[in-house]
């Protein structure tokens, strides 16, 4: 996949050459062309200076053949702008921005774009969010028997109850974590967009819990 990052920073470097080193094509954007010293000499992606949400830079940065877009620059507004334009001018589907100020993550997450607050921003969210697929494991039980993982859910679990989806999958939802923080949801839960599902489950069903959470809910007859 071709992955776009706006912003050279820490966090932008140490993104791009993840992505790289996974085998993933990278292209950097940033108004500096200082800040692509952090990425080393080993970096064999592009480095393209300019503004991150200029339609032209984003075309020199190859965002018309990019599967994602992170936007991790130091402006909250830039980042926001950015997202949107990769989102609704190009279509990406993986989008994620980082902000400073988590008091704006729910108006940005009812845009459609996922966030990433900075005071819990880890290598691996941003990742989840750009390739987001299976299962990542965040736990397991001394005899690797059970796991607690979080899981990618598709799109049309969206406004169904975690009762459905404990019942058509077969694990139990842990908790969610919702605008960036960490919920404990009853049975009468309902998914929201942006919703990340953390699940446990026997670690010889994750093959299947991931196919099902994948497929969406089973087809109600006679509706």
């Amino acid at each position: 996949m071709h992955i776009v990052i706006m912003g050279c920073g820490r966090v932008g470097s140490a993104l791009a050459q993840t992505l790289e080193q996974q085998g993933h094509t990278v292209a950097v954007v940033d108004q500096d062309p200082t800040a692509f010293r952090r990425l080393g000499s080993g970096f064999g992606g592009r480095r393209v200076t300019g503004v991150g949400f200029d339609q032209d830079t984003l075309r020199e940065a190859g965002i018309e053949e990019a599967g994602a877009f992170a936007a991790v620059s130091s402006g909250d507004n830039s980042n926001i702008i950015a997202a949107r334009v990769a989102r609704e001018m190009f279509g990406i589907e993986n989008v994620a921005a980082r902000i400073y100020d988590p008091r704006r993550a729910e108006v940005y997450q009812r845009l459609g774009i996922p966030t990433v607050a900075t005071v819990r921003w880890t290598a691996d969210q941003m990742l989840r969010r750009l390739l987001p697929s299976g299962a990542e494991p965040l736990w397991r039980d001394p005899t690797g028997g059970v796991q607690l993982a979080e899981v990618h859910t598709a799109a049309s679990w969206v406004g169904q109850r975690i009762s459905r989806l404990q019942e058509e999958t077969g694990v139990r939802v842990a908790f969610l974590t919702r605008l960036g923080e960490a919920i404990l949801p009853s049975s009468q839960t309902v998914l929201q967009e942006g919703d990340l599902v953390h699940v446990m489950m026997r670690t010889d069903e994750v093959d299947k819990v991931e196919a099902a959470f994948a497929k969406g809910p089973e087809e109600e007859g006679g509706h």
